[in-house]
């Protein structure tokens, strides 16, 4: 599950595995955007985006997350990050036939952002598609779930247009990026929604 390897191939982005090499990149993508990061923990600088890594890089040592650095493929400038996170494996009995499977059962899509360029473009549809097909086709979970500060309706926005349902707000659920306990909007897509949501994604990708 924190293979170093896994990098996901589209047409308009690459998702390779974050290492520390890609802070100067992290920090020059998120410049010009403090409101657009609003809602948002995205590192300010090359200091910010080495200790954002540096926390990405512990949580995948321990198995609960697959980091990113989003690769733009028109001219390879990184445009952001999203990982994969919180993967759980389902404690299955001894005998069944997904005891010890080695793939997660469910996991959550989350640490997402933009660089500004990005906005609006393709980049983050074929993100979730690469991802979304990654979980359900080589992981074979049987959820992915997606939260947002319940105050970001871009975000919110964002989420419903890739199919995601609403569940519900999970009150004072985590540390917002303004410091206060954060309202979460929930996601979800499951197993047996998951080839009409590729459909619809595949489609707005071919509308450009």
């Amino acid at each position: 599950m924190s293979d170093d390897t896994l990098f996901l191939q589209g047409r308009h982005v690459l998702l390779e595995p974050l290492e520390l090499r890609h802070a100067d990149g992290l920090a020059a993508a998120a410049e010009g955007g403090r409101e657009l990061y609003r809602w948002s923990p995205v590192p300010q600088g090359k200091i910010e985006a080495a200790q954002y890594i540096e926390a990405a890089l512990a949580a995948k040592e321990t198995g609960t997350a697959v980091p990113f650095a989003i690769v733009r493929e028109s001219d390879g400038s990184i445009i952001g990050s999203t990982r994969f996170c919180y993967l759980e494996s389902w404690p299955w009995p001894p005998g069944h036939a997904l005891h010890n499977r080695g793939t997660p059962d469910a996991c959550e899509i989350g640490y997402t952002w933009y660089a500004h360029s990005a906005i609006r473009t393709p980049a983050n549809t074929e993100s979730k598609l690469l991802m979304l097909t990654h979980a359900f086709e080589t992981w074979e979970v049987f959820r992915v779930c997606l939260h947002t500060d319940a105050r970001n309706e871009r975000s919110r926005a964002a989420i419903e247009r890739i199919g995601a349902r609403f569940e519900g707000i999970l009150r004072s659920h985590r540390m917002a990026a303004d410091y206060i306990p954060r309202d979460s909007a929930r996601y979800s897509i499951i197993a047996a929604e998951w080839q009409e949501v590729k459909r619809k994604l595949v489609e707005r990708l071919s509308r450009g």
